[in-house]
């Protein structure tokens, strides 16, 4: 799930000025879940940019908003309000900005949102960063969990000499990430003091360079 948080109010009046007429475009997905740009998180904006002395023309809310060819269809679908909009305000990540700008060439494109990064979630409200989608996933060397990620300093020869007591030395209300892989270690039967110790062969930062893209044909009929 991507993680985005709500920019500040002012900073998205700044990118309006000389923008009276605005459009509003959400996400059904990961904004909903994460309540940053969902159907309530659109009305609210509709409502600040009204106080603000802004004319809402119109407001949509696709299934996903990096959904390019959705994201265009549904444009299309409320043409008249979006032709009538000098800018278009999107709350969602920084994919759906940008399959918004793809879809609409020649309006400007705000985004409401800062991204923060992918997260998995514990419990609804509970989200953490625990992939940065690397391109060289390492984790079946540290027991499925991943200290480039989850150490802030992305030590992957074993801990740093800041930690204290099991906690990091970054953000000390953070468990240091070796403290867990330690304690998973022991758990699945393995050398905790092995994991980590092996020369590593310099990372292939080939797999790392943006953009990067997936293009592939799906198999048909499931």
């Amino acid at each position: 799930m991507t993680a985005t948080e709500k920019k500040v109010f002012d900073d998205i009046l700044k990118s309006l000025e000389g923008k009276d007429q605005v459009f509003l475009v959400g996400c059904g997905d990961c904004a909903t879940v994460l309540q940053t740009g969902g159907e309530y998180e659109v009305n609210e904006m509709a409502e600040m940019l009204a106080a603000a002395g802004k004319q809402v023309t119109g407001r949509v809310v696709p299934d996903a908003s990096c959904k390019i060819l959705d994201v265009k269809r549904l444009l299309r679908q409320n043409k008249e309000a979006v032709d009538a909009a000098d800018a278009i305000v999107v709350l969602a990540c920084g994919a759906g900005v940008q399959a918004v700008s793809e879809a609409l060439e020649t309006k400007p494109v705000v985004p409401a949102l800062d991204t923060i990064g992918q997260v998995d979630q514990f419990r609804l409200g509970q989200y953490y960063e625990w992939c940065s989608s690397c391109g060289e996933c390492i984790l079946a060397e540290y027991g499925g969990i991943c200290p480039i990620t989850r150490c802030p300093k992305g030590q992957v020869h074993g801990p740093c000499g800041g930690a204290n007591e099991g906690k990091c030395e970054v953000n000390p209300e953070n468990q240091c990430v070796w403290t867990l892989i330690y304690e998973r270690a022991e758990k699945l039967g393995e050398e905790p003091a092995a994991i980590g110790t092996a020369y590593r062969e310099p990372r292939d930062y080939r797999k790392t360079t943006h953009p990067r893209q997936k293009v592939f044909e799906p198999r048909r009929g499931g």
